[in-house]
């Protein structure tokens, strides 16, 4: 329940002050967003098998985060930033519709 009430105050903060993203910033969020997805996913899927673990979860979170940021700043350096963001998102994008595939099992039975 208050996870549910943080994520409306956030919502309705960033509607009411309109935050700016800072330029050099701009290219790693999208895959900031996209991680940390990936983490919550997989931490719904833990709590719905009933062997969620908070740590893991938050390690899970930052880790992922980190790690992305990380391979798109190699990537920017190289000059294949766009080329890596790309393999990112596939890649986490595929870890999200699998944890959403088993969320859907667990829940729905099928």
């Amino acid at each position: 329940m208050i996870g549910i009430a943080a994520l409306v105050v956030g919502i309705v903060l960033g509607l009411v002050f309109h935050p700016d993203v800072p330029e050099f910033v701009q290219p790693y969020l999208p895959i900031a967003v996209v991680a940390a997805l990936d983490a919550v996913f997989g931490g719904l899927r833990a709590y719905l098998e009933r062997i969620f673990d908070s740590k893991v979860f938050v390690v899970s979170f930052v880790f992922n985060v980190l790690v992305a940021a990380l391979i798109v700043y190699v990537g920017d350096q190289l000059g294949v930033g766009t080329q890596l963001s790309t393999a990112i998102i596939v890649v986490l994008g595929i870890r999200i519709f699998g944890n959403a595939a088993a969320l859907r099992r667990r829940l729905f039975g099928a």
